[in-house]
């Protein structure tokens, strides 16, 4: 069996707290011994649950390394019963550059897993947290927003599961993050997702679209934050109250509510987050971007709710995503 080369620069399963790095060695032009050296953060306190927290697995998304980072500096392992493992910059490559996908080796983490011991960089990534961290782990929060080219009224979120009392597990440490928004999420893809190999692993797992445009704000990083609070507190390992305000539930149940653009041009929405909407209405329209004095094509919502998420940018090409209607619960 392959061995990961990635190793811990500190100890994972020993009290007090622990700044170091997971050490991944890179030989390249520049470095021919060198290693790219991931940022980590371990709390440990006695016996008790283990939350692994990541942010940054597409690295032009930024709550949750904001909101890691926070927590790495000012969490005191008095505070927990258990153990918290911090990665704010989940693909750190990517993170350095701004970017989705690894400089590297033009990867994209949230597609790579399970990856692989002997395979790219994001590959050994993918393969490392997997195989490592994630079997140490009660409940894992993985940070998402919408990056560049995505904005999305701020939720957390969790899948629907065969197994219901798992499903509920899930749901109700979602429930906990309390973002302002709640959402049962249909992945369009997930065939390398982290999602799909954490919670095939039986792990209790919560991740968020808390934004995007390639930035945070106060209030999405301020909703990272209690969140993510709220979220250890649940899991028993911080001892306090959660803060626990009104939350929407909302359902994405399947491909009905996105819609996607079939031609190139300048996007101009007629809709904006987080507005009601009914199946058919308008939701966003695209002029042509090379003529004038033509009309623009029209794109309508495929079910009624509440817009949900949009393509950012002004510019749009064929294939791109426009717009997401999930539907309102309560």
């Amino acid at each position: 069996m392959i061995a990961n080369p990635i190793t811990p620069t500190v100890p994972l399963d020993r009290d007090g707290v622990h700044h170091g790095y997971l050490r991944l060695p890179h030989s390249h032009n520049a470095s021919a011994w060198g290693a790219i050296m991931i940022p980590l953060t371990v709390l440990r306190n006695g016996e008790g649950p283990t939350a692994l927290l990541t942010g940054g697995n597409h690295g032009d998304e930024y709550e949750g390394p904001v909101a890691l980072q926070g927590l790495a500096h000012t969490l005191d392992p008095a505070q927990i019963t258990g153990r918290v493992i911090i990665v704010p910059a989940f693909n750190y490559p990517a993170f350095r550059v701004g970017a989705r996908l690894s400089p590297i080796d033009g990867r994209n983490l949230n597609r790579a897993f399970p990856g692989r011991p002997d395979g790219t960089v994001t590959e050994k990534i993918a393969d490392y947290f997997l195989h490592s961290l994630v079997p140490m782990a009660d409940i894992v929060m993985d940070f998402h927003s919408g990056g560049k080219t995505l904005d999305f009224v701020p939720f957390a979120t969790a899948h629907v599961q065969e197994n219901k009392e798992w499903q509920a597990a899930c749901v109700a440490a979602m429930r906990a993050f309390n973002a302002p928004y709640s959402m049962m999420q249909f992945e369009l893809e997930t065939v390398g997702l982290y999602d799909t190999e954490v919670e095939a692993a039986g792990k209790v797992f919560v991740s968020s679209e808390l934004g995007g445009g390639g930035t945070s704000t106060a209030r999405s990083n301020a909703i990272a934050r209690k969140g993510l609070r709220n979220l250890l507190i649940h899991a028993g390992i911080l001892k306090g109250e959660m803060e626990i305000g009104p939350s929407v539930m909302l359902d994405m149940p399947d491909e009905a509510g996105f819609v996607f653009a079939d031609r190139e041009g300048l996007v101009e929405p007629l809709a904006d987050l987080g507005d009601m909407v009914q199946a058919g209405d308008p939701v966003v329209q695209v002029w042509p971007a090379d003529r004038t004095g033509v009309a623009p094509h029209v794109y309508v919502a495929g079910r009624s709710g509440l817009l949900a998420g949009r393509h950012f940018p002004g510019l749009v090409t064929n294939g791109d995503f426009l717009a997401v209607v999930a539907e309102v619960l309560g």
